[in-house]
C-alpha cells in the first residue's frame, strides 16, 4: 500500500513536471533563441503592478497604486505607499526582481516564462519570482543551484534592443 502511494505520488510529480515543461512550451516557456524585452512588463508596467518594495517591507505581495508610480529605465513600477516609492527611488537595484522580472526557475533552465507575483522568495537580499506553484516548488528544491544556473543564463539570454 505504501509503495503504491509513493509510486502514484512520483507519477503525479512526473506528470506535473512534464506538463510544465512540454504542455506550456508554446505559452509559458519559450526557446532561448527568441529575443525578449529585458524587463517583463506588460503594457509598460513592471511586476504586474505589484510593489517591489512591499516584498521586502511587508513580506507579502502588495498591489501598487497608480498614484505612487515611478518610471525606471522605461518601465513603470507601482508602490503601495509614498514611503515605498521613496525607498525604491533611493536604491532601485535593491528592490528590482532578478532576471528582469521573469521566472527564476525557467531562467535556470535557460528558458523564459511569465510570473505569478504571489510565487516569490527573497534570497540573500534579492527578489526572485516564479511562474506558478510547480515552478516555485521545483526552484525551491535547489535554490542556490538554480540561482547559479539562472545567473549564468540571464546575461546570455537574447534580449530585444531597447525601444522594440
Amino acid at each position: 500500500m505504501v509503495i503504491e502511494r509513493r509510486r502514484d505520488t512520483a507519477f503525479a510529480v512526473l506528470v506535473i513536471v512534464l506538463g510544465l515543461l512540454v504542455g506550456n512550451a508554446g505559452s509559458a516557456l519559450a526557446a532561448s533563441d527568441s529575443p525578449v524585452p529585458a524587463v517583463n512588463a506588460k503594457e509598460g508596467i513592471g511586476l504586474k503592478g505589484y510593489d517591489p518594495v512591499g516584498y521586502f517591507t511587508n513580506g507579502v505581495p502588495t498591489k501598487g497604486l497608480e498614484q505612487y508610480s515611478f518610471a525606471w529605465k522605461g518601465v513603470t513600477y507601482r508602490f503601495a505607499s509614498a514611503e515605498n516609492l521613496d525607498r525604491f527611488k533611493a536604491d532601485p537595484a535593491k528592490y528590482l526582481p532578478q532576471y528582469g522580472g521573469y521566472c527564476a526557475y525557467a531562467m535556470s533552465l535557460d528558458r523564459i516564462a511569465d510570473i505569478d507575483p504571489s510565487r516569490w522568495a527573497i534570497v540573500n537580499g534579492k527578489l526572485y519570482l516564479n511562474n506558478g506553484f510547480v515552478a516555485e516548488k521545483l526552484w525551491s528544491l535547489n535554490k542556490s543551484g538554480n540561482i547559479i544556473s539562472a545567473d549564468r543564463n540571464w546575461p546570455l539570454y537574447p534580449k530585444k534592443a531597447t525601444g522594440n
